[in-house]
């Protein structure tokens, strides 16, 4: 973990960076995952099913499949097979789909048919982890929840060198330096970096705007 002085250190740098990211994106927080506003369960379903596959690829899924399955009710009593075939191109269908339709049947059972808006609860729904519970409540309850990813793994220890691969560990070190009235936004236009410019195979640190605050860049 990180001693007092790097928190600091970290904490001060870490107002340079949000500034810098809201400079190039802006202050809106985007939302990647399409769903129909009143269905806040839509979004949590597409989270779950996001995982090792991109955004786009999902919102091509779940255009035809919320259109077929228009009610809660209709998830929690889906043909696995059938529902298997229907998300099939998001990869690990199989164990999405068994995530999804029981998850369905928890929020019908246990939550009166609403997604809760609390971290605890969220983690106790079938397939839903701390990335996703973070994910849910950022976007569809405005509540700041940190929320890791591969992006943001991969850049934050860039950023300041945590020197830890473990996203449980890397969202509360972040925690600590980052204000948390950003939390969400870090998420997501560390994301938008990500896929802009610090690209995973070939980073092009040259044009990053972020370069002279990187640790990776200036060591």
């Amino acid at each position: 973990m990180m001693s007092s002085i790097e928190i600091k250190n970290n904490r001060a740098k870490s107002k340079k960076i949000v500034k810098k990211l809201i400079d190039r994106y802006g202050k809106e927080i985007p939302v990647y995952l399409n769903y129909h506003k009143n269905k806040k369960y839509e979004f949590l379903f597409a989270v779950m099913m996001s995982a090792q596959t991109t955004d786009i690829r999902v919102n091509e899924v779940t255009k035809v499949l919320y259109k077929k399955y228009k009610k809660l009710s209709d998830f929690a009593n889906a043909n696995l097979k059938e529902f298997e075939k229907d998300i099939k191109p998001v990869g690990f269908y199989h164990q999405k789909a068994i995530s999804v339709i029981n998850t369905a049947r928890d929020l019908i059972d246990k939550f009166k048919g609403e997604v809760p808006n609390n971290f605890d609860d969220l983690v106790k729904l079938r397939g839903v982890g701390n990335k996703t519970a973070a994910v849910v409540l950022g976007h569809i309850w405005d509540i700041p929840a940190m929320a890791v990813d591969t992006h943001v793994n991969r850049i934050s220890n860039k950023l300041f060198t945590l020197n830890e691969k473990n996203p449980d560990v890397v969202c509360e070190m972040l925690k600590q330096i980052v204000e948390k009235k950003y939390w969400v936004l870090w998420n997501t236009h560390i994301i938008a970096l990500g896929r802009e410019i610090c690209l995973a195979r070939s980073p092009k640190c040259s044009i990053c705007f972020l370069k002279n605050l990187c640790n990776f860049y200036n060591i």
